[in-house]
């Protein structure tokens, strides 16, 4: 008997998100037990109904039905960027049962808006205050946590570098600024500095009262600005509205792409990332590398170009 015609396509997508840092260890048998099931019914490429079909298996609960049809819709996800042919199933054609939320993964241009919109709050101090904390958590990926605690001393604008101290886990680490940000940072502290001459402690962000910005203070200011500019999910929506926390996400993902992009071996930089999150290992850095279409598809063309070249 022949192997099915998409068991290679099963192997190929596996090694391609174990190269990300996924462990997926449940994966293998369930997605080669769904390239065996379209070839009993005469399949080669995936359709919503297969896919439905194949998962809700009698004697399962709700939650396993929703689990397998998951796990196709990212096998499917990765087949469509291949050949449009395949089928993604929809995320509520199944009930979701009890699972992790996704994260909201900002493009560049809703951070952009979010930024522009924080220029417009009041007062002015709190306005560069909080535009100025959304972009350094942008591109550094750091923990919102992490960033009100920053003190002047952890800000080496000379050298270009931040020091994050003792923070989760008890773990320190530094992060390189580009040029670009020690430019905003420097003027930040200038105008910090002019407002408030005597401010209260040695924080290097200060509330729009001259004391060190709390994190409660800092969610609310972004909770407004999400509602502002439109991102905010509509009344009724079980959506969960975009958070503070994933910018942190979203960076973890457009390092990916940047990598992919570049041709770069994603497997040996992942502790790059790792720590650049604070990460002890990569095994932690799995949770905020979430799949997107776009870098299902970057990373596709990665393999089908692969594909091309084999002799």
């Amino acid at each position: 008997m022949s192997a099915p015609v998409l068991l290679p396509a099963v192997q190929e997508y596996l090694g391609l998100r174990r190269s990300f840092g996924y462990i997926l260890g449940s994966h293998d048998r369930p997605l080669a037990d769904f390239a065996r099931y379209l070839d009993r019914i005469g399949a080669d490429t995936v359709t919503v109904e297969a896919a439905r079909a194949w998962a809700v298996q009698p004697g399962m609960t709700p939650l396993r039905h929703y689990q397998r049809l998951a796990i196709v819709r990212g096998f499917a996800s990765y087949l469509h960027a291949l050949d449009p042919r395949n089928e993604i199933p929809p995320k509520d054609l199944l009930s979701e049962g009890r699972r992790r939320v996704p994260p909201h993964i900002y493009s560049d241009e809703e951070i952009a808006a979010l930024m522009r919109a924080s220029r417009l709050l009041h007062p002015a101090c709190r306005a560069a205050t909080i535009e100025t904390a959304i972009g350094l958590l942008a591109v550094t990926g750091m923990r919102s946590g992490e960033l009100v605690r920053l003190q002047r001393a952890d800000v080496d604008l000379h050298a270009g570098r931040l020091r994050i101290i003792a923070t989760k886990f008890k773990k320190s680490r530094e992060l390189a600024l580009h040029p670009t940000a020690v430019e905003v940072l420097e003027a930040y502290g200038h105008e910090r500095d002019r407002i408030w001459r005597r401010p209260v402690g040695p924080a290097f962000f200060l509330s729009s009262r001259g004391r060190p910005l709390s994190q409660g203070s800092l969610e609310h200011s972004f909770a407004q600005l999400v509602d502002q500019v439109g991102l905010a999910p509509p009344p009724g929506s079980r959506a969960r509205r975009p958070r503070l926390h994933d910018l942190r996400h979203s960076l973890a993902v457009a390092t990916l792409l940047g990598w992919h992009r570049a041709g770069l071996d994603v497997q040996a930089l992942l502790p790059v990332l790792s720590a650049q999150l604070g990460h002890a290992d990569p095994a932690s850095t799995y949770w905020y590398l979430t799949g997107t279409l776009e870098l299902l598809s970057v990373t596709s063309e990665r393999v089908r170009a692969a594909r091309e070249d084999r002799p």
